[in-house]
């Protein structure tokens, strides 16, 4: 479970880091930023709800502060 989070985290920065790239080059003049942001929410969100039904199916459990 904790790689799958990772590698979905891992994709969560490329995105964001290839939204930079492409705003550096562009200068604003193609939606490759944009469509590089959108694929970014996009993934935070699948992740957000993998992990809450991950929770729910019992394959992860709350720890706690500790």
């Amino acid at each position: 479970m904790k790689i799958i989070v990772a590698i979905a985290f891992l994709l969560i920065l490329g995105s964001l880091a290839s939204a930079l790239i492409f705003l550096m080059r562009d200068k604003g003049k193609s939606n490759r930023t944009v469509q590089s942001l959108a694929l970014r929410v996009g993934l935070s969100i699948a992740l957000f709800i993998f992990i809450l039904v991950a929770h729910y199916l019992g394959w992860i459990q709350p720890t706690g502060i500790r």
